[in-house]
């Protein structure tokens, strides 16, 4: 069974050895390809969240939980990832950097990870986030640095213009997703 101490653990020793993604890659591989056992560990998802498992200078792990219908505007992270998915399904759009306008980018591929997915984002990837399905989807997302301090942009969903990320946009953004997950099941009398 999956137990959130001794996977921070695993993931540290791995990092430890091996301050690339790959070793963390396959600790979460090994995680996510029992999605039942991370549910039981992390607990049911009930709202959209971003739960912090571990935090340091070098080394971030969260739990997100992803709204139905939920999307995220196109954003970098400045570091490695890792996005293992547990629960429900995550669509990634992929983007690089205009060369005639260097601020704008232009979406050049697209990736859907399902449960049990665990997938390598490089350094310089640009990418937004979609749950496309009627249901929470849950991931666990590991970052080779400080993802809560680390300086990062965010594109502007309409003009596609760069700007600074703000983490107050981040959790309004989550609030409004659960504000409209909380509204459509009561709509749906669930």
């Amino acid at each position: 069974m999956f137990e959130v101490d001794q996977f921070v653990a695993d993931c540290r020793a791995a990092f430890a050895e091996d301050p690339t993604h790959k070793s963390v890659r396959e600790v979460l591989a090994r995680a996510v390809s029992d999605p039942v056992g991370v549910l039981r560990g992390l607990g049911e998802p009930k709202r959209a969240e971003i739960r912090t498992l571990f935090h340091s200078p070098s080394l971030t792990i969260i739990n997100v939980v992803w709204a139905p219908m939920m999307t995220v505007m196109p954003h970098n992270h400045r570091m490695w990832a890792v996005i293992g998915i547990y629960s429900g399904r995550e669509d990634n759009i992929f983007w690089r950097r205009v060369r005639e306008t260097p601020n704008k980018i232009e979406a050049v591929s697209a990736k859907a990870l399902c449960e049990g997915s665990a997938e390598p984002l490089g350094t310089d990837i640009i990418h937004s986030v979609l749950n496309p399905i009627d249901r929470l989807t849950g991931a666990i997302h590991i970052y080779g640095g400080d993802f809560f301090g680390a300086e990062r942009s965010e594109w502007d969903s309409l003009t596609l213009l760069e700007h600074h990320s703000d983490g107050e946009r981040t959790r309004r953004m989550f609030e409004e997703a659960n504000a409209r997950f909380e509204a459509s099941k009561r709509v749906l009398g669930s």
